[in-house]
């Protein structure tokens, strides 16, 4: 069987981690693996496949090395070497922000839309959706199929883990400090204590009022789904861990009843139906950290509304969201293109 060189970019964070988790669990045919991050972690260690993986300096990779990259190195730096990359012959798979709203660059969630990945062709660079962006995607997805989606209203409830590991431990120190050593931590990552609190804010406010957040699943929610879909956001970070959780009501052309959604999204790639509240059978995020599956609880006709419906949805954001989208995205591209 063929294998392919792989540069996973980041690969000291959180996701990046996750990245060469999901390549090993997933028995992607790699052949040789390189870990790139700063010069910060240069020389650190990263296990992979009973052994471990020497970090080394992104700045001087030699990108005609690899056909894959998987980077997940932030907007900023992706901005720099992504184009880099594609230019020495690697097709990268890019997990921030920068170029997911370029025309030339296919953004793609493969269960929803893997046609888009052959436009890769044009930058060599296909771009992996915000977190809370792709497990809507998933959800969404049998549901427009059925009635056509018009307009979408989403509450996300966000962990921080999508923050990054200085998010989890900011976390996890004034959790400690305030209610086992009754001791103050000022927030540093986020604008207000996150301990057993939440904050309506994730990313920058726009002039709109709305933040980039809030945005990113606008603009993406219409690139990879259908760009009449009306979509509106409010993004709150929770403090919770890992997974984010979203409640969606969802306003289609065509009715769609709770039977009809719950039995389309139980066919639906990626989607586990777990719904019986009156078993206490819905999912939390405690309960899909670590899994692949985007979960969707709480189907149910909205009453106030004909054509409407609301759902709770929870994924793992480091997965799903972030580095299991970017493998899935990879094996179409070694299926279907990098033959």
């Amino acid at each position: 069987m063929r294998t392919y060189d792989v540069a996973v970019v980041g690969a000291s964070g959180n996701v990046g981690r996750e990245m060469l988790k999901i390549l090993e669990e997933r028995n992607f045919p790699v052949g040789k693996v390189y870990a790139l991050a700063s010069e910060r972690s240069a020389g650190s260690t990263i296990p992979f496949k009973g052994g471990e993986l020497v970090v080394e300096n992104l700045e001087n990779f030699d990108f005609s090395k690899v056909e894959i990259g998987l980077f997940s190195p932030g907007a900023s730096v992706s901005k720099v070497h992504a184009p880099r990359a594609a230019a020495a012959g690697c097709v990268v798979v890019d997990n921030t922000s920068f170029f997911r709203m370029d025309p030339d660059v296919p953004l793609v969630v493969p269960e929803v839309n893997p046609e888009a990945i052959g436009g890769y062709k044009k930058k060599g660079i296909i771009a992996n959706p915000n977190c809370s962006t792709i497990q809507m995607m998933v959800a969404l997805k049998p549901i427009h199929d059925l009635g056509t989606i018009e307009r979408v209203v989403v509450s996300t409830y966000q962990a921080v883990s999508g923050a990054g590991k200085d998010a989890m431990d900011e976390l996890f120190e004034q959790t400690r400090a305030k209610y086992v050593e009754t001791l103050e931590v000022p927030p540093k990552k986020f604008p207000k204590e996150i301990a057993f609190n939440l904050i309506p804010q994730i990313d920058l406010f726009l002039e709109n009022g709305y933040t980039k957040e809030e945005m990113k699943m606008v603009n993406e929610t219409k690139k990879i789904l259908d760009p009449s879909i009306a979509v509106t956001a409010t993004c709150v970070r929770v403090g919770v861990f890992n997974g984010h959780s979203e409640s969606v009501n969802v306003q289609t052309k065509h009715k769609v009843t709770a039977a009809q959604a719950r039995e389309a999204l139980q066919k639906m790639d990626g989607v586990v139906v777990v719904d019986d509240p009156s078993q206490g059978h819905y999912i939390t995020p405690a309960e899909a950290s670590g899994k692949d599956a985007t979960y969707v609880s709480r189907i149910r006709e909205d009453e106030s509304h004909e054509n409407c419906l609301n759902f709770w949805c929870v994924s793992d954001n480091l997965r799903k969201g972030a580095a299991l989208n970017a493998v899935q995205i990879a094996e179409v591209l070694i299926r279907d293109y990098l033959k």
